[in-house]
């Protein structure tokens, strides 16, 4: 009989769009849920789906002066997206959004959602429609780590 922990390990992972603020939170804390949400991710658990206008955007704002993330670090961790993520375009939103720049995050989720279970990570859930997909980190973090 497999142990708890043994089933929790061998689990199929999760398909997930990061939103950029999840990044960002990320690099400014280190024992943070945004945090063990990218560990997750470098350890398999959660397949980023992503983008060119993503990953611009990734660079763009982890770029920005006012954070002063090391340019190397901040290349490692967009590389990694690419390298271990899986690049899908987006469709077309005809839904409302208070920010035009959140538009392409959810656009790729539903894009990828019509291949398989994907979730939008978020840490601004209130700029996207109510949807059971539209998660916080917290909110995934809770989906990795239930019991099966």
């Amino acid at each position: 009989m497999k142990s708890m922990q043994h089933e929790k390990e061998n689990r199929v992972p999760l398909y997930a769009v990061i939103d950029t603020n999840v990044l960002v939170s990320a690099f400014l804390k280190e024992n943070s849920i945004p945090r063990f949400v990218i560990n997750y991710m470098y350890a398999g658990k959660i397949i980023p789906i992503y983008n060119e206008e993503i990953i611009s955007e990734y660079f763009a704002v982890l770029s920005r002066p006012k954070f002063c993330f090391p340019k190397e670090a901040v290349n490692i961790a967009v590389n990694a997206i690419q390298k271990i993520g899986l690049k899908m375009d987006g469709i077309n939103v005809l839904d409302p959004m208070p920010d035009p720049k959140d538009i392409v995050f959810y656009a790729v989720t539903l894009s990828a959602r019509k291949n398989f279970e994907t979730y939008l990570i978020t840490g601004n859930i209130k700029h996207f429609p109510m949807e059971t997909f539209v998660v916080t980190p917290r909110q995934i973090l809770d989906l990795l780590e239930k019991p099966i």
